[in-house]
């Protein structure tokens, strides 16, 4: 249910790597069920390996929003450079008022605003580590 839920916000931020990681974290989380319930040692072995690799993306994911090292939240890694969207907590966190204003002399449907965000209680990248924290503790 947390890899869903999780799925759902990255979806929401349009984050690419993060949505492939969860489906694929979800595809081997059924599996190891199976696994288990069927008691199939090679889903399981295949499931404690996706675990340890889990962790490491988990792992890198605080890395990268707290800016350890070279890393910058910033960046489009996570949307693998095509766009330069952002976790969706970045504009709707816990108490975020959002504002847009619009760019001058530009018209139409398909125009650009500039978004300003004040007053969150909690700023996106520590929502994004506790995410992260919380599926490192699932998958201990």
């Amino acid at each position: 249910l947390a890899a869903l839920e999780r799925q759902v916000f990255d979806f929401l931020g349009y984050q690419w790597a993060p949505i492939l990681a969860n489906f694929l974290h979800i595809i081997i989380v059924i599996l190891g069920l199976f696994g288990t319930i069927q008691y199939r040692p090679r889903y399981i072995v295949v499931y404690a390996i996706w675990t340890a690799v889990w962790v490491t993306w988990n792992i890198f994911i605080i890395c990268f929003y707290l800016e350890v090292g070279g890393l910058s939240k910033d960046s489009e890694l996570l949307t693998f450079n095509i766009s330069r969207h952002q976790s969706w907590w970045s504009e709707n966190g816990p108490g975020c008022v959002r504002k847009e204003a619009s760019m001058p002399g530009i018209k139409g449907l398909d125009s650009h605003s500039y978004v300003s965000v004040i007053g969150c209680a909690l700023e996106y990248r520590y929502i994004e580590v506790m995410h992260s924290s919380f599926q490192i503790l699932v998958a201990v």
